[in-house]
């Protein structure tokens, strides 16, 4: 038998094996869409939700397990690599030095404090990571790009879990009262963009408080929160390559992760073709849809591997840790606008 033979027998068989748990996640996936799209709710949490609550229906079915893990691991590392196509380098020309002074500086401070809180916290430091980044990121989906490079625990879906839940119900909380708060401290509405799309967990929610207020507020917030979502590729690398400077443990199996992670050589890549105009405006929407299509389906495949009990047991202290997260990001914002 041939090479190409044997090969795509290999993929026959391997797809065998994962298209049921796919399909779980994917049939999921269409459901949280469409309860999102009807009753307003964040589409990432009512697929997490879903997920969480499927669980006891695919227990103990051991044909849907490579699916699930599949749809968890590989298809939430090709929707965050394709993430990049929608950024270009118009977005950070359109709004300048003070706006990426403004993402970087609460990017590296959010981290610094995050990893001295946790500690007074007695939380871990992996816990630290994960939800400073989803913080001051791009929410769920830094989450879910960052816990695909952090060493594996005994707790890593439930870390994941526990945080695309509460970044993104914190987001939601955020949509409706960041703008209440920014009038009520009188920012103009430069300030007021600025400020939501710099403090803002989730792009969804930026372009909800963004377009609550005005039109352009509403465009220029969006273009903030756009030049955190840039962010992720490099955060992400740097952090790749300072985990074995730092002797974290080695991930499943022994093997430490790639010193750069192929999901975010992706991103770079669809960024570049992106501001460089290779890939027309119609392909990097669908792109854009694919991405965020295949993170949906992704978070389900986690909720359903995700020890509910575990996450019903977090300790009181996680939830303190990105709550304070999410006031000082607002705080620091503030001030430096007012500044």
């Amino acid at each position: 038998m041939s090479q190409a033979a044997l090969a795509a027998r290999r993929v026959v068989r391997r797809a065998a094996e994962l298209w049921p748990g796919v399909l779980i996640c994917l049939l999921a996936a269409l459901s949280a869409q469409f309860l999102s799209s009807h009753y307003g709710a964040p589409a990432m949490l009512v697929a997490l939700l879903l997920g969480l609550a499927l669980q006891s229906a695919v227990r103990g079915a051991d044909r849907v397990t490579a699916g699930l893990g599949f749809a968890a691991r590989d298809l939430l590392r090709l929707g965050v690599g394709l993430l990049g196509a929608r950024i270009s380098l118009e977005v950070f020309l359109s709004l300048g030095a003070e706006a990426i002074w403004l993402v970087v500086a609460s990017i590296l401070g959010l981290l610094a404090f995050s990893l001295v809180f946790s500690r007074l916290l007695g939380r871990g430091w992996r816990l630290a990571v994960l939800t400073g980044g989803a913080v001051s990121i791009c929410g769920a989906s830094a989450a879910v790009a960052i816990a695909a490079v952090l060493p594996r625990s005994e707790h890593s879906d439930r870390d994941l879990s526990f945080t695309v839940f509460s970044v993104t119900l914190l987001s939601t909380v955020a949509m409706v009262a960041y703008p209440i708060l920014g009038a009520a401290l009188g920012l103009p509405d430069s300030a007021m963009a600025l400020f939501l799309g710099a403090t803002i967990h989730d792009v969804a929610q930026v372009v909800g408080a963004g377009f609550s207020v005005s039109e352009p507020v509403g465009e220029t917030a969006t273009t903030v929160k756009l030049i955190r979502v840039a962010m992720l590729a490099p955060f992400v690398m740097l952090l790749s390559l300072a985990l074995p400077l730092f002797g974290a443990a080695p991930r499943e199996g022994g093997a430490r992760p790639p010193i750069l992670p192929w999901f975010v050589v992706l991103f770079a890549a669809m960024a570049a073709a992106a501001s460089f105009g290779v890939i027309p405006e119609p392909v990097q929407a669908m792109l854009w849809q694919g991405s965020r299509w295949l993170l949906l389906t992704a978070i389900v495949g986690v909720g359903l591997r995700t020890d509910l009990g575990g996450l019903l047991s977090m300790p009181p202290t996680a939830l303190v840790l990105i709550v304070v997260q999410t006031v000082l990001l607002a705080a620091f914002a503030l001030a430096w606008l007012a500044g």
